[in-house]
């Protein structure tokens, strides 16, 4: 299971949940992850300094048919990885989450690791066990829930049975 974050590292949340810093921080945190990821082989990404597991996804766009890697939070259980659709408590899902949809085969690197997976979205008592841990490891999914007005989707990656 993913570990909570650390007493600063909740601390550091309050900051990043604020809707100014949120509206600073989402067209960037991408970018300076996905370059320091670049950096440093996969290894680390700015955004662990909030207790997050940062993965890589890689799945094929919608849109263009091309391969899309993102940096996203991952939520470790077991062989299982949940991810939380919040887009920063935009309006709309991000693109990630429409490229699963479609095409559910994706990719994730992680510490320098890859595998291949599968994509659903959960529903009912799963996937409120999903955002409950999501809750657990950044309680800021909630005021993203309000902001966004919407559903927020948890998609789970599982390797293919």
């Amino acid at each position: 299971m993913t570990a909570s974050p650390n007493a600063f590292q909740k601390l550091l949340h309050q900051i990043v949940m604020l809707r100014p810093a949120t509206v600073f921080f989402a067209p960037w945190v991408h970018r300076l992850d996905k370059t320091i990821l670049k950096l440093t082989r996969g290894e680390y990404a700015v955004s662990e300094i909030l207790g997050w597991n940062i993965i890589q996804l890689t799945t094929l766009g919608v849109k263009t048919g091309q391969l899309r890697t993102v940096p996203l939070v991952g939520l470790f259980d077991g062989e299982k990885i949940a991810l939380i659709a919040s887009s920063f408590g935009r309006e709309h899902n991000p693109g990630w989450y429409y490229n699963l949809k479609k095409n559910p085969e994706c990719e994730v690197q992680y510490r320098g690791h890859s595998r291949k997976l599968i994509a659903r979205e959960t529903e009912g008592a799963e996937r409120e066990k999903y955002w409950r841990l999501a809750l657990d490891n950044y309680i800021g999914y909630e005021k993203y829930k309000e902001h966004a007005g919407r559903r927020i989707p948890v998609m789970i990656l599982q390797p293919k049975s």
